[in-house]
């Protein structure tokens, strides 16, 4: 049994991590970390009102956990960190928190599950992925739709000719703005455009170009309401000369779409990065013949994501594979920032 602890009662810790957790036998909910006033960043110290409130609002969400999954309440992250009652942690915390609470962790011999993106940059996710290895850990990064049955799908239809040669690969990833107190437009906690929704178009780009994947053309964009990047694109190609195009944004329309254009036909489907669970996605292939929608598996991606954090610790050469996958994803956004003349 392997027992584990959320760093953080988050949304998605709570909404989509939680109930999919909840089908594995060989996972125990252990418990919850809550941040103490010492651990709570971004805050300032003489904010003394302020502080007790949000504490107070975050062991609220933390006993919903409690009352409906059990476990128990930690009174701060260092806590549940250190405690021997942890096999392993679950970190949902903003971008610019993975790094220092992975580390404390991996430190204290725990498995790490990180949400999405590991770190805020390839130095940080070197160092965890050295210290994991070390210390024959896994460690896995949450791009949970990595795993759905349509990529599969997708693949054998490409595979079969259906639409001829593949000229093109464009992947689409954007979504309204959010509340302006988002972490998403927080410069200190993470945030951006690029780590966020880019990072999904980077991570399926590379995964239809293969390891010779890199990025020739990028730009990232800014707006005067926030500090960080809101939305950008790029251009990715192999050594074999396939080429993806990519474009994602955190102030667009909603788009989530994947366009294969080959020589006899295209191919489009929508909900590609976030199908949920149970929802059945579909693509229409287009040929000269007509367009045709094609159904698609539905899956549980969450699951299928903590299922493989679950190989990673049994296993040492998925385990390894892994690590591998983290530091590819990790350099081709820093090469996307430096294509793209950003200071890393």
């Amino acid at each position: 049994m392997i027992r584990i602890g959320i760093i953080c009662p988050s949304e998605i810790a709570y909404r989509r991590f939680m109930p999919a957790l909840s089908k594995i036998s060989s996972f125990q909910f252990a418990g919850i970390g809550i941040c103490s006033k010492q651990e709570r960043f971004g805050m300032e110290e003489n904010d003394a009102e302020k502080i007790e409130a949000v504490l107070c609002q975050e062991r609220d969400k933390a006993k919903k956990f409690i009352d409906e999954y059990g476990g128990k309440i930690f009174d701060s992250y260092t806590e549940i960190v250190e405690s021997d009652e942890i096999d392993a942690i679950y970190i949902p915390l903003p971008p610019a928190l993975h790094y220092p609470w992975a580390k404390k962790a991996l430190e204290n011999n725990l498995h790490v599950l990180l949400e999405k993106p590991s770190t805020t940059n390839t130095a940080d996710t070197k160092e965890l992925v050295r210290l994991a290895g070390q210390k024959k850990k896994a460690l896995h990064e949450n791009y949970m739709f990595a795993f759905h049955n349509q990529l599969k799908e997708i693949a054998q239809i490409i595979e079969r000719g259906e639409i001829g040669d593949v000229r093109l690969y464009r992947i689409s990833f954007g979504f309204p703005q959010r509340a302006v107190n988002d972490f998403r437009y927080n410069k200190e906690l993470g945030g951006g455009a690029l780590i966020d929704a880019g990072g999904y178009t980077i991570k399926y780009a590379a995964m239809l170009l293969g390891e010779t994947a890199h990025i020739t053309a990028a730009q990232m964009n800014y707006t005067d309401e926030f500090e960080v990047d809101i939305y950008g694109s790029a251009t990715l190609v192999n050594q074999d000369g396939a080429t993806a195009q990519i474009a994602f944004g955190m102030d667009n329309s909603y788009k989530c779409e994947l366009e294969v254009w080959g020589s006899k036909g295209c191919l489009t489907t929508g909900r590609v990065l976030t199908a949920p669970a149970g929802f059945v996605p579909e693509a229409a292939l287009k040929t000269a013949n007509g367009t045709v929608n094609r159904k698609l598996s539905a899956d549980d991606t969450f699951l299928k994501s903590i299922m493989k954090f679950e190989q990673c610790i049994q296993d040492d050469a998925m385990r390894e594979e892994n690590y591998k996958n983290i530091l590819k994803q990790a350099e081709l956004v820093d090469e996307f920032r430096r294509t793209a003349g950003n200071i890393i």
